[in-house]
């Protein structure tokens, strides 16, 4: 028995001996320098290189392609160039960012052709910038786009060329994209002639069209666009373009389901401006075909120039006053407008808006977001009104100086009393957030 304790232990000890040789061994192994080899970003799938691409801003993505060859081929694959935007400034009177010269050169000679979504900002709007856009424009004889936008960020500069400089060069896309879905020409020069161009190359496609103060425009250069582009869904322009017939071609049975109309209704000078009425006929059936469209109107009038609107019942859902407006025609807006979810209004005056805004609660059963500036309510009657609309009203802007306190709420009151009607914390503004 002792022999065989004694050669268990001998055992033992030999087997722990040599675990702790290996041991030592592995970390003797482990000590030794291991070479790392690093990646070799140049053989990367041009794939993961393109997908990263498309995060970086273009800069960025410049100076990564001087990286290697195979970074530049990604640099100038189609897919980094269907969407683009061509900022335009003059260098020697704006700090402004713009996109380079060169960088504008290599794109029309390497790319014009991939081009498909595409924006023009003029940054700040001067018209060699504008002239500088369209320079662009009459240029991409190879590319078909789909979208276009011209914008001028300050002031319209594209009014401020030669009328056929322009039309020449949007003529040029109309007639090569066959593709065009949207249209973004607010503020520029363009006629009834450049439409009908437009109509002719691009009727099947066109879905957008925003065209909001474009002078040389008539009713009927508009409403050759609404009886050729049945598939259009989305329509801007001034009221002076809108007519009892183009209300009509939109609501016939070729014709889609309009989703977004917006009318600009402005007045430069006071008294001099003659605003035609729409009948109510004409408002009928636009909304019997075009059920759930949103019907915005932008008012620019002053008090004297409403008396055509709000006569009878208007479809309109998203109102806004940009200039002073009337405690009468607020109250017609009230008796006219079930359809309204947005109301705002940028002043009125000094008398009271109570017995309106009671009204506008009564009759618009789908008011769901208020902007109120420069007004006057007093405090238990804007307590009524939310109090009525209740918890739909999911926007509610109003300037703290629009409240005037009564015998019922003050000012520290009237913040819990609207809370607990709206079902969240409420505070009026200290500045206009609309």
């Amino acid at each position: 028995m002792k022999r065989g304790r004694k050669t268990n232990e001998a055992n033992s000890s030999s087997s722990g001996e040599t675990t702790e040789k290996e041991s030592k061994r592995h970390r003797v192994i482990d000590k030794k320098p291991v070479a790392v080899q690093s990646p070799d970003w140049a053989n990367l799938l041009q794939d993961i290189i393109l997908q990263v691409f498309q995060y970086l801003p273009l800069l960025d993505r410049a100076h990564a392609s001087q990286v290697c060859r195979s970074w530049n081929q990604v640099f100038h694959m189609p897919d980094l160039w269907r969407c683009f935007e061509f900022e335009l400034n003059q260098p020697a009177t704006s700090y402004l960012r713009a996109t380079h010269p060169e960088l504008i050169k290599q794109i029309i000679k390497r790319h014009s052709n991939h081009l498909q979504y595409v924006s023009f900002k003029v940054v700040d709007s001067s018209k060699e910038s504008a002239e500088a856009a369209c320079d662009i424009l009459s240029q991409l004889v190879n590319c078909s786009l789909k979208t276009l936008g011209l914008i001028s960020t300050a002031r319209p500069s594209f009014m401020d060329l030669p009328k056929s400089h322009f039309i020449s060069a949007l003529t040029v896309v109309f007639v090569n994209s066959k593709s065009l879905s949207s249209l973004k020409i607010d503020d520029t020069p363009v006629d009834d002639p450049s439409l009908k161009v437009l109509v002719a190359n691009n009727s099947d496609t066109l879905k957008l069209l925003k065209m909001s103060s474009c002078p040389h425009v008539s009713p009927a250069g508009i409403l050759c666009v609404a009886d050729q582009c049945h598939g259009l869904r989305e329509l801007a322009l001034n009221y002076h373009l809108l007519s009892d017939e183009l209300l009509l071609a939109l609501s016939s049975e070729k014709h889609v389901r309009l989703e977004h109309l917006r009318i600009d209704v402005v007045s430069e000078n006071p008294g001099q401006t003659q605003f035609h009425t729409i009948q109510k006929s004409s408002w009928d059936a636009f909304i019997k075909h075009s059920p759930k469209v949103n019907l915005v109107m932008y008012f620019f009038l002053y008090e004297e120039e409403f008396d055509p609107f709000f006569r009878y019942e208007i479809p309109v859902t998203h109102l806004y006053f940009g200039r002073s407006v009337s405690k009468d025609v607020l109250g017609r807006v009230g008796m006219t407008c079930p359809r309204l979810v947005e109301l705002v209004v940028c002043a009125n005056g000094l008398r009271p808006l109570d017995e309106e805004l009671i009204r506008i609660a009564e009759r618009c059963k789908y008011l769901s977001a208020v902007g109120l500036g420069e007004c006057e309510v007093s405090c238990s009657a804007f307590v009524e009104f939310v109090k009525m609309c209740g918890g739909r009203l999911s926007q509610l802007s109003i300037m703290e100086e629009v409240l005037i306190p009564d015998q019922k709420y003050s000012l520290e009151q009237i913040h819990w009393e609207v809370s607990k009607h709206l079902g969240r914390v409420w505070f009026p503004d200290m500045m206009p957030t609309w």
